[in-house]
């Protein structure tokens, strides 16, 4: 068994660290399987006192606590960022380059990941500056006479608790009490700590992947360009969004390679969302779907450099007034002249004009792709894109009609209506693939017989969209969490005892929401990993294209209650547009609805897995049978065993994919959309579940790839935290049908404090492993700007 602590260590040597690498590869075999059940043991206060180790109260977390950890967590990064001043490496962007000298691919990836630089410099505080760590005479006495003669078990090290922690540690269930967590111990200050965020930021972050994923745009958002500035009006934070793209466009090196790599346009999503929402709407517009929809087609032919090097700025035109998830029925046309050879661009009635794209002169000259029907003759050949473009220095070209919309929620953008009055259109207009070709002879060539499946090959490049959507809103929360849980232990508040203060986050009433937001955070983040490398890996596969659907809209709406949770933690304070929070609370709506509204495309999902094969779950759970006091398979099932509880979540899912067929089989016939309303609440739970089940799967395998023990067990109590608060709506169910008994039930509660109790003494690391940008973190109170 493995105690987690973190505590005051003695400088490790080499022999110490093989010692540790030993225990750490143990302790993790040991824990794969269920622990037997065993009386809990708690250690004596003379044996600690022996060992010179002092007593930790519950939660003591000071604010020069704080800055000790800060210290070990920020020193690295502020090393990195000084050699990259120092090398003028461009990915510190401190200074940018001219517009046309981008970075190489070998300058990009030289600054070091942060994760790592964090891991070797808390490596190198215990070793080399143990002044780090405070320690009293006596402890630091006591550790010198047993150095020479002893490493000690993790079991030996632990801090015995107050009397008022040894009771609440027997009211810890067993399963908890098994992994060693539930002890409370504060890790402030600590180097564990330190090693632990810097492990789990390894994980969050593309693991070996991170220094050319991540680390280009976290640097770039964490340069002095990115700073938040106030007192500007909506049409200058629009310009500004504009400047920065062109520090983006640096930072790429090659927007053509930018654009084919859906891993790093997710990451770029990811560290704009929360800096720079204007930003990231207008890149992803640029870079994904403007750029990277032409290069699907027929981009190796045509000459790319205006686009690639913003003289001009690509946008989108897919939307109309009248049709916007229903893109089948767009309007607007694209009619061939057998006279030029070319398209006359037309938009016939006023509510097929082009809705919100960014199409003003804001940011210089604009192009656009713009999704029309092809018209040859009297044939109409589905919805093609052709590129158009829209303005030159002087403004609109002739037959273009731009009017900017009003203020919207969340940061600005240049959103227009924009229509077109019969705009002549060269042939090479027309976007070419196999799905849709046209010969010499004006004939439409296509391996594609469906007009809307041809549809979708055209605008491909929303799937893309969906999973940097997903990247943006998850960025966001993870960054609203980080404000949220700095301001719980900085915001301190009268305690039970006369003349005491005590940090919020002492108050299980205001920690436990943000631990609960936590578990909910890292299983999104783990669920976009896996389904981006999915997506990677097999972009057409229809299982793909619907798992990055409901990451989607799972992990946007996800995202919006983590704010909404965060800023209202924050009180007041939260509610000032400097310390970001005000603004993630509004942005984050923008993802909700952008690249497909959430509800249809789950909707979607729902109707095509309701007939797919049934999730299995493991044959350790099988039904209790009802002719049966007790099933001892069952029964004996503990809530933080992680196959059971995703079994339970499986059965959970099955429960409601048979109403759903039923449903849909005894709904009367002959009225199709009588039959589906009947069916779709039952199918909108199933696959809330289904989306659930693979967020937890994610969460416990990134588990498992660690062999960091403190790492290890902080993120299978995130699993088992996040698994259950799923599983809580469903436990009557389960409970109807014998899948849990009424024990479970009593022992739920108990299960989930026990959680919260060993998680709220490690929130600090586990946003610290968040690495937020120095830029975005609010001072403290958040009620003034930072610096």
């Amino acid at each position: 068994m493995t105690v987690l602590t973190f505590h005051k260590e003695k400088p490790t040597t080499d022999q110490d660290a093989k010692t540790a690498t030993t225990a750490s590869s143990t302790a993790v075999a040991a824990t794969a399987q269920p622990a037997p059940v065993k009386p809990a043991t708690t250690p004596t206060r003379p044996a600690v006192q022996e060992r010179g180790e002092r007593a930790v109260p519950e939660l003591t977390f000071t604010v020069q606590d704080r800055a000790v950890h800060d210290r070990a967590i920020q020193e690295p990064t502020r090393k990195v960022q000084q050699r990259a001043r120092a090398s003028q490496e461009p990915a510190s962007v401190q200074q940018p380059t001219a517009v046309g000298k981008n970075p190489t691919a070998q300058n990009r990836t030289q600054e070091p990941c942060r994760a790592k630089e964090l891991i070797r410099a808390a490596k190198r505080a215990t070793a080399q500056e143990p002044g780090l760590v405070q320690e009293s005479p006596r402890t630091a006495q006591s550790r010198t006479a047993q150095s020479s003669t002893q490493t000690g078990t993790a079991q030996d090290r632990a801090v015995h608790e107050p009397s008022v922690q040894e009771a609440a540690r027997a009211a810890v269930p067993t399963g908890v009490r098994e992994q060693g967590l539930g002890s409370g111990e504060d890790p402030a200050g600590s180097v564990a700590a330190a090693l632990a965020a810097g492990e789990l930021a390894h994980l969050l972050f593309d693991e070996k992947d991170g220094d050319t994923v991540h680390e280009p745009w976290r640097a770039l958002v964490d340069s002095e360009a990115f700073a938040y500035r106030t007192g500007l009006t909506p049409q200058e934070r629009t310009e500004l969004s504009y400047q920065r793209l062109r520090l983006v466009n640096e930072v790429a090196g090659d927007p053509e390679a930018l654009a084919h790599d859906p891993r790093r346009l997710a990451a770029l999503h990811e560290w704009t969302g929360f800096t720079d929402s204007g930003l990231c709407t207008i890149s992803g517009i640029h870079y994904n779907l403007f750029l990277g929809s032409i290069l699907d087609h027929d981009g190796h032919t045509r000459d790319l450099t205006p686009y690639t090097s913003l003289q001009h700025t690509g946008t989108f035109l897919c939307t109309e007034l009248d049709h916007g998830n229903d893109v089948t029925a767009l309007e607007t046309t694209a009619t061939l002249d057998p006279a030029t050879g070319g398209f006359d661009l037309h938009t016939p009635t006023p509510g097929a004009r082009k809705f919100m794209p960014n199409t003003s002169t804001t940011g210089g000259p604009k192009t656009a792709l713009v999704a029309a029907r092809l018209i040859t003759g009297d044939t109409d050949h589905g919805v093609y894109l052709f590129l158009v473009p829209l303005s030159d220095a002087a403004g609109h070209l002739p037959g273009i009609t731009v009017a900017l919309l009003p203020e919207r929620l969340g940061s600005p953008v240049d959103h227009c209506i924009t229509s077109f009055d019969h705009v002549p259109l060269p042939r090479t207009a027309l976007l070419q693939a196999p799905h849709g070709h046209l010969t010499p002879d004006n004939t439409l060539s296509s391996n594609v017989t469906s007009r809307r499946k041809r549809l979708l090959h055209s605008i491909a490049r929303v799937t893309t969209g969906k999973l940097c959507m997903s990247a943006a809103a998850i960025g966001a929360a993870r960054t609203a969490l980080d404000i949220a849980v700095r301001h719980a232990h900085t915001r301190h508040i009268s305690g039970p005892k006369a003349g005491e203060r005590v940090p919020l986050a002492a108050h299980r009433t205001h920690s436990g929401r943000l631990t609960d937001a936590l578990a909910t955070t890292y299983a999104m983040t783990f669920l976009h990993r896996e389904t981006l490398t999915a997506h990677t890996r097999t972009p057409d596969d229809p299982d793909t294209e619907r798992l990055v659907a409901l990451t989607k809209a799972w992990a946007t709406w996800q995202a919006r209650d983590i704010i909404t949770e965060a800023r209202e933690r924050c009180g007041a304070q939260g509610l000032f547009a400097h310390n970001r929070l005000a603004d993630l609370h509004t942005n984050i709506e923008g993802t909700i609805t952008a690249e497909g509204d959430n509800l249809v495309i789950w909707t979607k999902a729902a109707a095509e897995t309701l007939f797919h094969p049934t999730p299995q779950p493991s044959a350790v759970t099988p039904a209790i049978d009802p002719t049966q006091a007790t099933d001892p398979t069952v029964a004996h099932q503990q809530l933080t065993d992680p196959t059971f509880l995703h079994n339970l979540l499986a059965h959970a899912q099955i429960l409601w994919t048979q109403r759903a067929r039923t449903a849909a089989r005894t709904s009367p016939r002959g009225n199709p959309l009588a039959r589906w309303n009947t069916t779709s609440t039952p199918a909108l739970t199933m696959i809330e579940t289904h989306t659930q089940r693979h967020a937890g799967e994610a969460l416990h395998a990134a588990a498992t790839r660690t062999t960091h023990p403190t790492t290890h067990h902080l993120l299978t109590t995130l699993h088992q935290l996040f698994i259950l608060n799923q599983l809580r709506p469903h436990t009557g169910d389960l409970l109807a049908h014998n899948h849990l008994t009424p024990e479970h039930l009593d022992q739920l509660p108990h299960t989930l404090n026990a959680l919260h109790t060993a998680l709220t003494p490690h929130l600090p690391t586990l946003t610290q492993a968040f690495n937020t940008p120095q830029h975005t973190q609010p001072a403290t109170p958040l009620t003034h700007p930072a610096g």
